[in-house]
């Protein structure tokens, strides 16, 4: 109740309070009866209850005064408490119970808004703590089209989820497990080191450049191949030791997937022997160099690849913290381990699996060669943000393709006790899906050339775009360039991620610039522009809103004023119905409104010269905070002129 009563801005919340009231007056002897109320969509009030129907089929074969749901309705409605936030109240059909708010509520709730902050009106979840993992591209590839739904939906989440007053951590799973050619070098060292270590040969004698520190790495990271084992070859000088074995060891085992145990034997033997075909064939020697820069190029791609990343986060304004695959490997056995002893892990064809209910296929978690996969990986990194982390709300946001994927981790992870088996209960995890970004001939979005499009050349091209139809309007002569550049940047980006977030993020949809970019119709260009023209509007009046604020009250006597004062009035529970369904759209969806009922009032209502002046720019005011509000929550940057 605490919650409720700090969320002011919740007009669902509190009607649900009065409500609760009076159906409790209305069947005392039902329990857990919770008021069920929704926005009205016909003309008949604003917001509706509708629990008599579902009321009546509880009590109809008992004793009671009723006579069927309109009755019941009718009940209700008497029982309702008095409520200056109530203006009036009717019973239409089967008991719904209609409601018309105060326009002098609406008017003293949107004016403690302008005074209090937009923030007051946060919603109140009933989690403190998330985790959101999104993003996650290969850290040895490119970012492209492909992975700019999971960034902007996953950037949207984690900024609807901090506004709500959640502790969010924004996780980048990148996929950091290195290339072919360097898993095939660390399998077969990581066999030779665990058969040197089973020996008990820690105090070996290898020569200088080998150090018992370097066994100690080799002890904790050799599980997963990933871009950190780079740095074992810089910071510990060991380019001829790693040539040396990288050469010997795949001219020894060229199926090196096909290696176990007893066939590598002792890596103290392979060095040796490596270091006497080193020092003494010219041949062998050039190509253990080769093998060195080939490694450590690896490594610079890794670098390449962070800061082409950077780049791009840059750009959209998104901001996570990197947790590669690899930084879950030390956990992987224990996890395992834990796995195993409740019985889940079974032998299946020489892999270890865990069979889940309702699939056909098991959950392999370690394949038949002994390496782990994505499904350990993501186990252990499941079990270290429900332990480690304390996360009560754990958010994947990847393509709808890897549904299966996650359905079975998360099966698999309520078999072991970590999660609740109800999905309404917390901890709890959830998988956002998105479809498909096609290009005009409904196919995948690729260049003329079929490559997949690089995600920084389609910003670029967003914002050259813009910057063009700014240039056309003649903005160049009126602005500075550092504003026109930010304008473009502003209007190109924003452009690109509303395009995507206004729809279902389950469905496919068409990438075309064309239509992004049009200031007209359901775009961040025709709503970063009313932005703007409010603002305009605020500017020409001469004056001082933060004053007006302060000084000034505001009425909706006129019936467009009500309708943008309770538009605006119910931004909370939208934020809450798209944060708690995770849909970005709904958001969208009441920002478009937003602007249009803005359009309706301003068309029909004169502000600047009016009488009615300044209640009319405190209205304007209020819509051009809601809006600012709703472009930071979708990653958009608003702009304040046109």
């Amino acid at each position: 109740m605490a919650n409720e009563e700090q969320n002011v801005g919740n007009v669902k919340q509190q009607l649900a309070k009065l409500f609760e009231v009076a159906l409790k007056s209305t069947v005392p002897n039902e329990p857990d009866v919770d008021p069920l109320i929704a926005i009205c969509t016909a003309k008949f009030g604003d917001y509706q209850c509708n629990n008599a129907m579902g009321l009546w089929s509880r009590i109809k074969g008992k004793p009671n005064e009723f006579r069927g749901p309109p009755s019941v309705g009718q009940t209700i409605m008497r029982n309702l408490p008095q409520s200056e936030m109530v203006e009036s109240c009717s019973v239409a059909g089967p008991g719904f119970v209609n409601v018309i708010l105060s326009r002098n509520w609406i008017a003293k709730s949107l004016q403690k808004m302008l005074n209090d902050g937009i923030d007051t009106w946060a919603p109140q979840l009933q989690i403190k703590s998330a985790v959101v993992d999104f993003s996650s591209p290969n850290i040895a590839k490119e970012m492209h089209v492909g992975h700019l739904r999971s960034t902007i939906i996953g950037d949207t989440l984690a900024r609807m989820l901090e506004f709500s007053h959640v502790d969010v951590l924004r996780r980048n799973h990148v996929g950091d497990w290195g290339t072919q050619d360097l898993h095939a070098f660390v399998r077969l060292l990581r066999i030779g080191v665990g058969n040197l270590l089973m020996k008990n040969t820690l105090k070996c004698t290898y020569e200088d450049e080998i150090q018992d520190s370097v066994i100690g790495c080799f002890r904790e990271k050799i599980t997963h191949v990933h871009c950190a084992w780079l740095n074992v070859v810089v910071e510990f000088n060991l380019s001829s030791m790693f040539g040396m074995l990288i050469e010997f060891l795949f001219e020894k085992f060229p199926n090196w997937e096909d290696v176990n145990e007893t066939a590598v034997g002792d890596l103290q033997a392979f060095y040796k022997a490596s270091k006497l075909r080193f020092d003494s064939d010219p041949d062998f020697k050039e190509k253990a160099q080769k093998a060195v820069v080939r490694l450590q190029g690896m490594g610079a791609d890794c670098e390449i690849s962070r800061s082409e990343f950077n780049r791009v986060y840059q750009l959209l304004g998104v901001h996570l913290e990197e947790k590669g695959e690899s930084f879950y490997n030390s956990y992987i056995p224990e996890v395992l381990k834990e796995l195993t002893s409740k019985n889940l892990v079974e032998d299946s064809q020489g892999a270890r699996v865990i069979f889940i209910e309702g699939f056909n296929i098991p959950l392999i978690v370690v394949k038949s060669d002994g390496g782990y996969n994505y499904a350990s990986t993501d186990l252990a990194a499941l079990w270290y943000r429900l332990n480690e982390e304390k996360a009560e709300w754990i958010i994947y946001v990847t393509d709808v393709g890897q549904q299966q994927h996650f359905d079975m981790v998360f099966r698999a992870a309520k078999r072991a006790g970590w999660l609740p088996v109800e999905d309404n209960m917390y901890p709890k995890v959830s998988h956002v899906g998105f479809g498909l970004v096609l290009g005009e001939d409904g196919k995948r979005f690729r260049t003329r050339n079929t490559e997949v499009v690089r995600l920084v050349d389609l910003l670029d091209e967003a914002k050259s775009r813009s910057k063009t139809a700014l240039i056309e309007r003649g903005k160049d002569v009126e602005w500075t360039e550092e504003e026109l550049e930010q304008t473009a940047e502003a209007v190109g980006y924003g452009a690109v991620k509303y395009a995507d977030l206004k729809n279902n993020r389950l469905t496919n949809y068409t990438f075309n610039f064309d239509q992004m970019l049009n200031d007209k119709g359901n775009t961040a260009v025709y709503l970063l522009y009313a932005h703007a023209r409010i603002c305009s509007i605020i500017r020409k009046s001469g004056k001082d809103i933060e004053e007006l604020k302060k000084t000034g009250t505001i009425a909706l006597d006129h019936g467009d004023e009500r309708t943008l004062g309770l538009h605006l009035l119910q931004f909370s529970e939208i934020v809450e119905e798209a944060c708690t369904n995770l849909l970005p759209n709904v958001l969208c969806e009441y920002l478009y409104n937003l602007s249009e009922n803005f359009t309706k009032f301003y068309s029909n209502c004169q502000v600047v010269g009016s009488a009615e002046e300044t209640s009319r720019l405190l209205l304007c005011e209020a819509t051009a905070t809601v809006m600012r509000k709703c472009f930071y929550l979708l990653g958009i940057v608003p702009v304040y002129k046109i």
